[in-house]
C-alpha cells in the first residue's frame, strides 16, 4: 500500500528523465555550432547623427542641414564568426525565419581570425567612403584631380607585357581618336567603347618621361555585363578632393554603403530635401568612376529597411536575381547602375513622378519600367 503524497516510483523516473532530457536540450540550445546566421542588422541614416555627432561633415565648401527626409544605409548582423558565436537557438530561430539565412560558418568566415576580419571590413569601410566622396563632387561637376597609378600585372594580359608597375597613365588613343586622361572615369568610359582584342596606345609617365606603349586590350570577365573591354592592368588612383569631407560612424565594417555614403554627400551639399521628405534607404558598392556594385545579404537588407520604416530601396542591378520574390511588404525596389541613376530615382521619389523608375526584372538582371 503506497502512501498518500508519496509519488510512485514508476511516475517518479519517467518524470526526472524528462527533466532531465529538458535540461540537456536547454544545454544544447546554448553550445555554440558550426554555422553563420545572417540575419538583418541595423539602418543608420547618412544625413543624421550618431549621438551628438553629424555622420558626414563637410569642410571647404557649403552645406546644407537636412531636416526632413532620410537616406539611410543598411546592414546585416552576422553571428558565426570568430567573435560571436552562433547557438543552436540562433541556428533554429534562423531556419524559421523568412529574413534569415543560414550556411555554413566556413562559406561565410573562412579561416580569418576575428582582428584579420575586423581590419579587413574596416578597410573596405574606409575605401568606400573615399570614392564616395569623389564619386560624389564629381556628380555634383566639381573637378577631382587623379592620378592613375599602375600598381599590379595581370598575368597573360597584353599590357603587362609593356606597361610597369609605377607607370602613371595620362592618355590613351584608339585609330584616331585620342584622350588626355584626368581621372578613371576618362579612362573607364573610353574603354567602355573599345571592343576587347583592340589596339591601343597609352601615354604613361615613367621615371619622369612620357612614353608610349601599344597593345591590345582584353577582354572582360564572363558574367560582367559593362560593355567593352579592360586595359589589363590594376590601376589605382590617388585622388585629390577639393572639398573635405569625412565620416564618422563606429561598428560598421564592408563596402556596401558606398552608394548611401554619396548620396548622402550629395544631400548636403545641395539646398532643400533631396528626398523630399521620403524615408529612403538602399545599398551597394561605389567606385571612383560611380558605378554600384553588388553587394551580400541584399535579402536581408530590405527587410531591416522596412523594418525600420523605409518605403523605398535602392538596389544594385547586379543584386536583381536575389530582389526577385524577396521584397518585403510595403517596400519599392529600384534597381540603379551608377550613382547618377541613384541621384534621379531620389529625385523622382521626391517629386512623386515614379511611375518610370526601374525594377528588376525576374532572372536576367535587366532594368525594366516597372517596380518589382
Amino acid at each position: 500500500m503506497h502512501n498518500r503524497g508519496v509519488p510512485h516510483r514508476s511516475t517518479l523516473v519517467p518524470a526526472v528523465a524528462g527533466l532531465l532530457m529538458v535540461a540537456l536540450a536547454s544545454g544544447l540550445m546554448l553550445l555554440p555550432m558550426p554555422y553563420a546566421v545572417t540575419r538583418p542588422g541595423p539602418t543608420v541614416n547618412t544625413t543624421g547623427l550618431q549621438g551628438d555627432t553629424p555622420i558626414i561633415t563637410i569642410d571647404g565648401a557649403e552645406s546644407f542641414p537636412v531636416e526632413e527626409g532620410e537616406l539611410r544605409l543598411t546592414t546585416v548582423s552576422t553571428l558565426g564568426g570568430p567573435s560571436s558565436p552562433a547557438s543552436g537557438y540562433d541556428v533554429l530561430r534562423g531556419w524559421w525565419r523568412d529574413d534569415t539565412v543560414v550556411q555554413p560558418r566556413e562559406r561565410v568566415f573562412g579561416d580569418e581570425t576575428a582582428e584579420e576580419l575586423s581590419e579587413y571590413q574596416q578597410i573596405q569601410m574606409q575605401n568606400s567612403q573615399q570614392n564616395a566622396v569623389a564619386a560624389s563632387l564629381q556628380e555634383l561637376g566639381y573637378d577631382v584631380p587623379m592620378t592613375l597609378n599602375v600598381v599590379e600585372m595581370i598575368p597573360g594580359m597584353k599590357a603587362s607585357d609593356v606597361l610597369k608597375v609605377g607607370d602613371i597613365v595620362v592618355g590613351i588613343a584608339r585609330d584616331d581618336e585620342h584622350i588626355d586622361v584626368a581621372d578613371f572615369r576618362d579612362l573607364t568610359d573610353f574603354l567602355g567603347e573599345t571592343e576587347p582584342g583592340s589596339t591601343v596606345t597609352v601615354d604613361v609617365l615613367r621615371d619622369g618621361e612620357r612614353v608610349t606603349e601599344s597593345f591590345e586590350t582584353s577582354a572582360r570577365p564572363a558574367g560582367d555585363r559593362r560593355t567593352g573591354s579592360l586595359l589589363g592592368v590594376y590601376v589605382s588612383a590617388e585622388v585629390d578632393n577639393p572639398v573635405d569631407i569625412q565620416f564618422d560612424l563606429n561598428r560598421i565594417g564592408g563596402p556596401s554603403a558606398g552608394l548611401m555614403f554619396a548620396l548622402g554627400v550629395i544631400d548636403l551639399m545641395t539646398p532643400g530635401e533631396l528626398t523630399g521628405g521620403e524615408f529612403i534607404a538602399g545599398t551597394g558598392t561605389i567606385s571612383i568612376d560611380s558605378y554600384v556594385g553588388p553587394i551580400g545579404g541584399i535579402q536581408q537588407k530590405m527587410h531591416g529597411a522596412a523594418r525600420d520604416g523605409a518605403t523605398w530601396f535602392l538596389a544594385p542591378i547586379d543584386n536583381c536575381d536575389e530582389v526577385i520574390g524577396n521584397v518585403p511588404e510595403g517596400l519599392s525596389v529600384v534597381a540603379v547602375d551608377q550613382l547618377s541613376d541613384a541621384r534621379a530615382a531620389v529625385e523622382a521619389i521626391a517629386s512623386g513622378d515614379t511611375d518610370g523608375l526601374p525594377g528588376c526584372a525576374a532572372a536576367t538582371g535587366e532594368l525594366v519600367g516597372a517596380l518589382q
